[in-house]
């Protein structure tokens, strides 16, 4: 008999949820979001829950993101849309990442190691997010030809200036310093304390428990290089930040050019407007309706295809983007990933409409 891919225990008033996967990085697949939110949702009404903790098997990380090789074959069919398997897929990983954003109880990740994508949409709307020495966070979506979802571009878009633009275009790797900077995670905690860390939430609130270990975050890469950061990607189009980027005198600046002109163009140009008008989105739930959009969207790119295969189906690292340049995108062409979906929305009711 297999092992669960999700295990769920409750125990001395934690409610606890392993992802367990170990061999593919803990990623992220349909009926594992199901059980999550089954979880959850019960727990949220359970006196015997106190605080709920989420953790990833294994060494290498709570989770790599969302299962792209079942992704790229629903793509692939050509009749992929808010019906297809990868379609309602992300309407019920959307939903939870929803409920954890307003989880009325403290909700712990431990975002130790490889924190990516679907993992970050787990774990970075938590009220308590802690990251280690070994963390690595990042949002890779547009090397794949696709753009950052799961609540993503609601982070990115709040973080201190431009961090977020430079993190999302360039699918850089953010190390803990970073990840608190920018508003992905809270605390940092050794690897080595964890352990104690779990056992302690046991008998102590949230609160407690993570103070005891709790140590100062090593400094951030990112806010010390703000200046330029924040310089080339204020910029309104993708073909002028990469033109304030080449022309900086800083290395980072050009290294950073040329990562992103690696990634897919189209990808690039809607995941700058998305990031725009998550800025302005009042909440998580209107981000993550808007996102829904502009993933079915990328459902039926050649894009998202093209990106999954050379990365992880025949790992050839090199994606014959379609456009292949900057200047070929139209502005047509971004819009249309923005298209409103009629009856097939994902319909997250926001705050205000709540009232």
């Amino acid at each position: 008999m297999t092992e669960s891919e999700v295990l769920i225990d409750k125990r001395d008033g934690v409610g606890l949820i392993t992802l367990n996967r170990p061999k593919a990085i803990n990623a992220l697949n349909h009926p594992m979001a199901l059980a999550i939110t089954d979880a959850l949702r019960a727990w949220a009404e359970d006196d015997e829950v106190r605080t709920v903790v989420v953790t990833g098997a294994g060494e290498r990380g709570l989770c790599a993101g969302g299962d792209i090789v079942a992704i790229h074959a629903d793509a692939s069919a050509g009749t992929a849309g808010a019906d297809s398997p990868t379609g309602v897929f992300w309407r019920d990983e959307y939903i939870l990442n929803a409920l954890i954003g307003r989880y009325p109880k403290p909700y712990v990740a431990i975002m130790d190691g490889i924190v990516m994508g679907g993992g970050v949409g787990l774990s970075g709307h938590g009220s308590h997010r802690i990251v280690t020495e070994r963390s690595k966070i990042g949002m890779p979506e547009v090397g794949i030809g696709f753009v950052p979802d799961v609540g993503g571009t609601y982070l990115l878009s709040r973080a201190p200036g431009e961090i977020g633009t430079h993190v999302a275009l360039t699918t850089a790797r953010m190390g803990a310093g970073d990840a608190i900077a920018a508003g992905f995670a809270d605390y940092y905690v050794p690897s080595e304390h964890i352990p104690a860390l779990l056992e302690t939430l046991g008998t102590e609130t949230a609160e407690v428990a993570i103070a005891k270990f709790a140590t100062e975050a090593p400094e951030s890469e990112l806010l010390a290089q703000r200046d330029w950061i924040d310089a080339c990607y204020s910029a309104d189009t993708v073909e002028e930040i990469v033109t304030r980027l080449q022309a900086s005198d800083t290395p980072e600046a050009a290294k950073a050019a040329s990562d992103l002109l690696a990634k897919s163009p189209v990808a690039l140009k809607v995941t700058l407007r998305s990031l725009r008008a998550a800025r302005d989105l009042p909440s998580l739930e209107a981000v993550l309706n808007e996102e829904y959009r502009v993933s079915i969207a990328s459902l039926r790119s050649h894009d998202l295809v093209e990106g999954i295969r050379a990365q992880v189906v025949d790992k050839d690292r090199n994606p014959q983007w379609r456009p292949a340049t900057l200047a070929e995108v139209s502005d047509a062409q971004v819009a249309a990933y923005f298209a409103e979906l009629g009856d097939k929305e994902l319909g997250l009711a926001t705050p205000e409409a709540r009232q």
